[in-house]
């Protein structure tokens, strides 16, 4: 039997809340298949932590991790802590000391989730976001001067090198050639006149070394308005760091909840562990309730499990919830019902 090493960072909020139900979905279909998991949690690893020893993890931390085949994260960020301090101080040295420069997104409309947007049906939308996940808007060079004074400045770079948004293209080209063949790129050469046209050449570049790819180019602005007035137009989308970010979390609305939507930070060449975690955050407004969804987190999990060589499995995952949203009425607040966390995956387990 194959035992996979998975580290589990349950995080802040609802992250501690989603994880379990996550595993057990693992459990239950490693079962199924003939694999099995070996489990590291950090339990610790969070904004209480930061609040009582000053670090969201120890200094070690990329250590602890680099051994395992890859990592289960829940959620960063609390009531309390900047969002600037959590995230750099858990995610992002993860997703950089591992290289995950692929973030990647899907966008599907479940039968039996309502979109708020009318053109989102089931069936009709199903696409995917390649965020660059590395560098771009998200850099590290930058600055303040003269804190407190009249004067006081912020100065942000961004950085976008010919190596990071070369090997982020290839990827998304490769992948819109598996999917339907199509592909769309994010830019705002318009107005961002340095590193957008930048951006925009690497695309033209990249496209002609994908003939099979029929790609085009669109402002965000416009993309943004065209995700919500026609989302069945899209193959693979592929974006900038802040760009992707955006849209990503605008498409998993218009997908109908938040609350259902994965994500994967990716190292393609499998040299470091790469890292699943769900979009929705802590949401520290129900936490410890217990209603929160756990199906972005189990997505995730499938997600895992399809990088970890298990394609089959996954789609059992993913078939077994697109059947609970489908045959049932079972449906956690968030989309419109009062199923608890724990009553929504054991249904899922059951179906499993």
């Amino acid at each position: 039997m194959t035992d996979h090493r998975i580290a589990l960072i349950p995080g802040d909020g609802i992250g501690t809340e989603v994880l379990p139900p996550a595993r057990q979905v693992l459990d239950a279909v490693g079962r199924r298949h003939g694999f099995g998991f070996s489990y590291t949690s950090y339990d610790d690893w969070s904004c209480e932590r930061y609040l009582r020893e000053g670090a969201m993890m120890p200094e070690d931390g990329l250590d602890q991790l680099r051994d395992k085949d890859a990592i289960l994260l829940g959620a960063v960020g609390y009531p309390g802590v900047p969002d600037h301090v959590s995230l750099w101080g858990l995610l992002i040295p993860i997703r950089r000391g591992f290289r995950q420069y692929v973030n990647l997104r899907p966008i599907r409309v479940f039968e039996g989730i309502d979109s708020p947007v009318r053109g989102a049906t089931a069936g009709a939308v199903d696409f995917v976001v390649v965020r660059e996940n590395v560098e771009g808007e998200y850099s590290e060079i930058g600055g303040r001067l003269n804190r407190g004074f009249p004067e006081e400045m912020a100065v942000q770079e961004a950085v976008f090198t010919r190596a990071g948004v070369t090997r982020l293209l290839d990827y998304a080209f490769d992948l819109a050639e598996k999917r339907g063949g199509r592909l769309t790129s994010a830019t705002k050469s318009n107005g961002i006149v340095h590193t957008m046209p930048f951006w925009d050449e690497l695309v033209a570049e990249r496209g002609a070394a994908h003939p099979r790819v029929v790609w085009e180019q669109e402002h965000v602005d416009a993309l943004a308005a065209k995700f919500v007035l026609d989302p069945a137009r899209f193959d693979v989308v592929v974006a900038s760091n802040l760009f992707g970010d955006i849209l990503s979390d605008l498409a998993a609305a218009v997908a109908g909840s938040i609350g259902v939507a994965p994500a994967a930070n990716l190292n393609p060449e499998r040299t470091h562990p790469s890292m699943f975690e769900p979009v929705h955050g802590s949401a520290p407004d129900i936490a410890g309730r217990g209603i929160a969804n756990p199906l972005g987190a189990i997505s995730s999990a499938a997600m895992m499990l399809d990088h970890l060589g298990h394609p089959e499995a996954a789609r059992d995952v993913t078939d077994a919830i697109a059947a609970i949203l489908a045959g049932t009425d079972l449906r956690t607040p968030d989309l419109g019902g009062t199923a608890s966390t724990a009553e929504f995956t054991d249904k899922l387990l059951e179906l499993l």
